[in-house]
């Protein structure tokens, strides 16, 4: 927790707000993300309609998944606890005359002051980041409506995702900063499951991600080894 007793660790701020002025850079440190975004985009698709939607978009960075969510006609919501990545989304976002909303608020904060308020939530690659995911989750089911979608990404605590997300990534193929991931952290479909039913939501699907070193291509896979999506819903 940080000094606010937020579910937040201030060295994990501090490690993406460095990242904040190269975000938007799709050959920079944030370019997996850049690489990742349609197979993301295209999960939440399935899930849900985006046409219209009150989509709440949490540990959103820079806004590469808002500003997709928005150009698909969903009306969103960006929030994170780093002020630098935000103003960084904001001027992107006017930039390129999109109607993003940004604010600078946890997710449990904003589960407490207006429930139930979204059609989707989406939390990518920030449960891991977390000192208390199961937590953060909770606050991710408070602020979906009933018979709403939550939408998580995360990475499995296995050895091959630790070879491929860690030694691979960080320290062979240097796709991302040295640092960026701890094992421990990583968490595991089972662990998600059961913090969703604690939770009061039912898990509809999981779908991994899978990368091709030779291609340098991502791809939506049954393989849940390494990194994975969850779509979970709440009963109506």
């Amino acid at each position: 927790m940080d000094a606010s007793g937020r579910n937040a660790d201030p060295n994990e701020l501090a490690k993406f707000a460095s990242l904040a002025q190269s975000w938007w850079d799709p050959a920079g440190p944030s370019k997996p993300l850049h690489e990742l975004n349609p197979l993301r985009l295209r999960y939440v698709e399935r899930a849900a309609s985006l046409r219209d939607a009150r989509v709440l978009d949490v540990g959103c960075g820079g806004g590469i998944l808002s500003e997709a969510m928005a150009r698909s006609g969903a009306r969103v919501l960006g929030i994170d606890l780093s002020q630098a990545v935000l103003d960084v989304a904001e001027l992107h976002a006017l930039e390129a005359k999109l109607a993003v909303e940004y604010q600078a608020i946890a997710a449990e904060e904003l589960a407490a002051a207006k429930p139930g308020s979204f059609d989707l939530v989406t939390c990518m690659e920030m449960l891991e980041h977390v000192p208390d995911p199961a937590a953060a989750l909770a606050a991710l089911a408070t602020l979906v409506k009933p018979g709403g979608n939550v939408i998580v990404s995360t990475l499995n605590r296995k050895p091959l995702a630790f070879a491929v997300a860690i030694l691979g990534a960080e320290y062979i193929a240097r796709m991302v900063p040295r640092g960026t991931h701890e094992y421990l952290k990583f968490i595991r479909p089972s662990e998600l499951a059961r913090w969703g039913r604690a939770a009061g939501l039912e898990l509809i699907d999981l779908t991994g991600i899978t990368y091709n070193p030779l291609t340098r291509a991502f791809r939506l896979s049954p393989n849940t080894d390494v990194n994975y999506l969850a779509h979970f819903r709440r009963p109506g």
